[in-house]
């Protein structure tokens, strides 16, 4: 697995910004009507569909299912979509071999089978993964969908040079060499040519890895791992229209203005123990304006909105007030943090960095961030919650959500006179400039550092450059940025899948860093080495609190948010819920209507 992917995270564009703490709080004690288990509309109630189902008996077939949404994806494509919702919202029009159960909160990052009859048969000391395709399984022509299928829409990951964008790492972890130069450039008459995966039969696909990765099976569930037909390989066009696996197929697509999908009747109910197929259509329109998509979502006359990044406050402040029982507050897999690179001084010194952390203010982060109803709990270590071996706020090494959580000018300034650094010292903390909440997290930072002796400016980068700019270890060197304000989710949820490309040395790189700590602990690399070599799956999640502990011993973070959402569920929604799979977004292949139109 490399960063070649321009980040770790799962990609999605937030539209969040400072709101009033005293409305949040208002919030949070249950302010605003309809906060119980009803509504005179018919909502189900405040955080009914958070990790549990609401309107699950309510839900009937038929009916257009109505997204909206303040951002197209960043590509509809299988192999190169890299936001999140396009991951949940792509399951309607493609199939993986395995991917995530139909279930709310944690069973809804589990595995299960898809396309394939089971789960992998693991042989070779978890170097070969054999799986067999179920019966009846077709693509929208009714041609059904063969082993030699999985196999070329996995090897169009390898065409980076065509379909950039996407995340790598079935390519990195089949062919960690490079040798392979991907179906376009195959030479192999069926275009067939990747030697990492046989396909003997059309009914049976196996995976040869070089070194086994205890992980591989969440890299197939993803969906840069669907099946794509060869004669419908559109390549760079392929965005435009996918062709079908999955219960619903492209009806029309006008970039950044709508999309609809259509029931593909070629799909049978029988070959997807996954997708019921509720709605009849579905239908996603694209808004240049948050307001106004809130103000729809509001009026009725959107379900959801399908980037699932929170109401903007406007919409938000409303929704609180007058009809919270459509609204839920889960938390999402992101963490909101400031990272110290310790190629800038004195940031190589970790007594100086904990200095910055016993010095925040951590309350009047979470404020800047959103509160606690819309920017999330305090954070107090770089584990997500949805991440096995996560301790939550329970793991609170420096306190932050406790005694300190107001910042300790004592401790802080004990910390500054062990790195030699009893006065104080100046810095500057990077932050993007199309990120307002991000430049409100920094002025806090500011203010609170300020007590106790350092002087920090903030310095407001193009946020489009970021991969040039603070992944760029040597621009970050001299530019002085000794604090940088970031966010990072996870791409499946295991702590490879969240924190190697975070905190393992191997991925300190000179262009699209992400490591920007520079962390080189051979004890984090060798427990990565551990987890990724794991053959006892209960072991994993130990391997991961400790990657954590040792992360979090070195004061190279400090975590500002375990990130949460306000995020509106329609009155008419039914069989809805939040799923871990899906980092706290709904999960979209199942929902329905109560009352289909």
């Amino acid at each position: 697995m490399t960063t070649q992917r321009t980040s770790g995270r799962r990609k999605q564009v937030l539209a969040a910004a400072a709101v009033v703490a005293g409305l949040l709080t208002t919030a949070a004690c249950g302010g605003g009507n309809d906060s119980g288990g009803g509504s005179k509309n018919g909502a189900a109630g405040f955080d009914a569909a958070n990790n549990k189902v609401a309107q699950a008996s309510a839900v009937k077939k038929g009916g257009t299912l109505k997204f909206g949404g303040a951002q197209d994806a960043d590509s509809w494509d299988t192999t190169r979509g890299y936001y999140g919702f396009m991951w949940n919202f792509a399951r309607y029009y493609s199939r993986q071999l395995v991917t995530t159960k139909a279930e709310p909160g944690k069973a809804g990052a589990e595995l299960t089978p898809d396309l394939a009859s089971g789960l992998a048969k693991v042989s070779d000391g978890g170097k070969t993964y054999t799986y067999t395709l179920r019966d009846g399984i077709t693509w929208e022509d009714g041609k059904p969908i063969t082993s030699k299928d999985v196999k070329y829409g996995i090897e169009r990951v390898w065409a980076q040079d065509v379909l950039s964008g996407g995340p790598t790492y079935l390519k990195d972890v089949l062919d960690p060499d490079g040798k392979y130069q991907g179906p376009y450039k195959d030479k192999a008459a069926d275009h067939l040519g990747l030697k990492a995966i046989d396909t003997p039969d059309d009914k049976t696909i196996v995976f040869h890895l070089p070194k086994a990765n205890s992980d591989f099976e969440e890299m197939l569930a993803l969906v840069s791992a669907s099946p794509v037909r060869q004669d419908k390989d559109t390549k760079s066009k392929y965005t435009l229209h996918p062709f079908s696996s999955g219960p619903y197929k492209f009806e029309s697509y006008n970039p950044g203005k709508d999309l609809t999908l259509v029931r593909n009747t070629n799909w049978k109910q029988a070959s997807d123990p996954i997708r019921k197929a509720y709605p009849d259509k579905i239908t996603v329109k694209f808004f240049s304006n948050a307001n106004d998509l809130d103000q729809r979502l509001i009026n009725g006359d959107i379900d959801l909105d399908i980037n699932q990044t929170g109401m903007s406050p406007q919409g938000r402040t409303e929704a609180l007030k007058q009809h919270k029982a459509n609204l839920d507050n889960p938390v999402s897999g992101y963490i909101r943090y400031a990272v110290f690179p310790q190629s800038v001084k004195p940031f190589d010194n970790e007594h100086c960095r904990k200095a910055v952390i016993y010095g925040a203010d951590h309350v009047s982060l979470q404020t800047a961030r959103g509160g606690p109803v819309a920017g999330g709990d305090i954070g107090t270590n770089m584990l997500p919650p949805s991440v096995p071996g996560s301790e939550g706020q329970k793991y609170d090494p420096y306190q932050l959500a406790g005694a300190n959580k107001n910042g300790n000018v004592a401790k802080a300034k004990e910390e500054l006179k062990a790195c030699g650094q009893p006065n104080g010292f100046s810095t500057t903390i990077a932050v993007r400039n199309n990120k307002p909440v991000e430049v409100a997290t920094a002025q806090s930072l500011q203010a609170s550092l300020k007590k106790i002796g350092i002087n920090a400016q903030i310095d407001q980068y193009d946020g489009s450059q970021t991969t040039g700019i603070i992944g760029s270890p040597a621009n970050v060197k001299k530019k002085g940025y000794g604090i940088i304000i970031m966010g990072w989710g996870p791409d499946f949820p295991t702590v490879q899948g969240f924190g190697l490309p975070l905190w393992d040395s191997k991925y300190i790189l000179q262009s699209g860093n992400n490591n920007y700590a520079l962390i080189k602990d051979k004890t984090i690399d060798g427990l990565f080495d551990d987890y990724v070599n794991a053959t006892d799956a209960s072991k994993k999640p130990g391997i991961a609190t400790e990657i954590n502990h040792k992360v979090m011993e070195g004061g190279y973070y400090l975590p500002f948010v375990f990130e949460k959402f306000i995020n509106w569920r329609s009155s008419n929604l039914a069989n809805v819920y939040t799923t871990d799979g899906y980092s706290g977004m709904y999960d979209f292949v199942n929902l329905g209507l109560k009352n289909p139109k």
